[in-house]
C-alpha cells in the first residue's frame, strides 16, 4: 500500500468534509482516522476507489463524533440540572398545573373537566355527576378538550375563575364522594388565596373549611349519613369555622359578592346556629336569593326549596319545588322532605325509595332506603 497516495488523498477528503457542513477540526480528526483505518483494512482489501473509500469512512467517523459529542452534552446538561444533594426543595407545582390545564383555547367548562381528570384524578363518571350531564356526554367533552391542547404550547395558564371552579368540584367530590380530595382541594385553595387578590378564592376557602369543619360529624358509627338538622354540633371544628367566618367576612368587606361567598354566607348561617331549631332561615332564603342572581342554577333552586320549606312552611317549599325539573338530581329526596314535614308519610316514603334508587353513592342510598323504612313502619303502627 502507498502511504504516500493516502497522505496525498488527505487534504482531499478533508475538503470534501468541510464543504459537507463539518467543523474544520472535526473533519481533520476525521479525515486522520480514515487514514488510520485505510492503513489497517487496505492491505488485505484494497478498495476500488481509494478517495471515495476515505470520504465515505471520514463523514463516518464526523457523524460519529458528533452524535457522541452531543450524547456528552446531554449528560452534562442533566447533571447541571440535578438538585444538589441533601432535603428536597418544598415547591409544590400542583395549583400550577390547575392554571396550565384551564387553558385559553379551552371553554371554562372543558378546562374544568379536563382538569378534574387530568390532574384531580376524578373518573369520567363522577365528573358526569358534577355537571349533571350522561357519562357518555363527559367523555366526549374530555377527549375533545385533550384534542385541542394536544398541539399547543401551555405558556398561557387558565385564568382563577376557572381554577376555583375546578378547585370547588375537586372539593365536593372529596367531601361526599369516593375518593377523598377535600383536604388536598383545601390546601390547593390555601395557597390560591395566598397567591391572588380574589375575593372569591377567598370565600371558596371560607366555603371549604366551614364545610370541612362539620365533617366528623357527617357519619355514625357504623359509617351512615347523619342530616345536618341531627348532627352532634359538640363534634364541629369550631377553630375551623371561626377561621371560615374570618375570612368570608374579611370578603365580603370588599363588597365584590361571588357565588363562593354567597354559599360560605349560608354555610356560616347553619355553623352559627347553637342548635338546628334555632337557624336563622330566613336569612338563608335570602342568601339563596342572591346565589340564584348570581348562578341562575337548577341545583341552586332546589335547596332555596328546602330552605323556604324550613323558613316558611312545607307547602311553600313544595309549590317552590313545584317550579323545577322533576329529573334533577336529589329531586326526589327534597320532595320526600317536604312531604314528611307536610304529614304526608305514604308519599314521602315512596319519594325516598324513588330517590334512593336514583343517588349518586351508595352511603346516600343506603341514607334514603332507612328513611323510606322509617315512615312505612311509622305507617304501620
Amino acid at each position: 500500500m502507498d502511504e504516500v497516495l493516502l497522505r496525498s488523498l488527505t487534504p482531499s477528503v478533508l475538503a470534501i468534509l468541510v464543504r459537507r457542513g463539518a467543523d474544520f477540526a472535526a473533519a481533520e480528526d476525521a479525515a486522520q482516522d480514515a487514514l488510520v483505518e485505510a492503513l489497517r483494512v487496505w492491505p488485505a482489501d484494497p478498495p476500488r476507489d481509494a478517495k471515495g473509500w476515505l470520504v465515505t469512512v471520514a463523514w463516518r467517523r464526523y457523524l460519529d463524533a458528533m452524535r457522541a459529542d452531543a450524547a456528552r452534552r446531554r449528560r452534562e446538561d442533566r447533571v447541571e440540572e440535578e438538585p444538589a444533594p441533601g432535603p428536597a426543595s418544598a415547591v409544590d407545582d400542583t395549583l400550577q398545573l390547575y392554571f396550565l390545564c384551564a387553558h385559553p383555547s379551552l371553554t371554562p367548562s372543558s378546562a374544568v373537566a379536563l382538569t378534574l381528570r387530568a390532574v384531580g384524578g376524578l373518573t369520567t363518571p363522577q365528573i358526569a355527576q358534577a355537571y349533571l350531564v350522561p357519562e357518555a356526554t363527559m367523555a366526549q367533552r374530555i377527549s375533545r378538550a385533550k384534542r385541542t391542547v394536544s398541539d399547543v404550547r401551555f405558556d398561557q395558564p387558565g385564568d382563577v375563575a376557572t381554577v376555583l371552579r375546578v378547585l370547588y368540584l375537586v372539593f365536593n367530590e372529596g367531601y361526599s364522594g369516593d375518593v377523598d380530595l377535600a383536604a388536598e382541594a383545601i390546601r390547593l385553595t390555601r395557597q390560591l388565596a395566598a397567591a391572588v387578590d380574589h375575593p372569591e378564592a377567598a370565600g371558596l376557602l371560607a366555603l371549604m373549611l366551614l364545610h370541612h369543619a362539620r365533617r366528623a360529624a357527617r357519619t355514625a358509627s357504623d359509617g351512615s349519613l347523619v342530616p345536618l338538622a341531627e348532627q352532634d354540633r359538640g363534634r364541629w371544628d369550631t377553630a375551623l369555622i371561626a377561621e371560615g367566618i374570618g375570612i368570608l367576612q374579611a370578603a365580603l368587606a370588599r363588597d365584590r359578592l361571588g357565588e363562593f361567598q354567597a354559599q360560605a354566607a349560608i354555610a356560616a348561617l347553619h355553623a352559627d346556629a347553637p342548635t338546628a331549631q334555632e337557624t336563622d332561615w330566613v336569612q338563608i332564603v335570602e342568601w339563596y336569593d342572591e346565589l340564584t342572581r348570581l348562578t341562575d342554577s337548577p341545583v341552586v333552586r332546589l335547596n332555596r326549596a328546602v330552605a323556604v320549606g324550613e323558613a316558611d312552611g312545607p307547602r311553600a317549599g313544595l309549590a317552590a319545588l313545584a317550579a323545577l325539573d322533576a329529573s334533577l338530581p336529589r329531586h326526589a329526596a327534597v320532595a320526600a322532605y317536604l312531604h314528611e314535614r307536610d304529614g304526608d308519610l305514604a308519599t314521602a316514603a315512596r319519594l325516598y325509595a324513588e330517590a334512593a334508587h336514583k343517588a349518586p353513592n351508595l352511603d346516600e342510598r343506603d341514607h334514603l332506603t332507612r328513611q323510606a323504612a322509617r315512615l312505612n313502619a311509622r305507617r304501620r303502627r
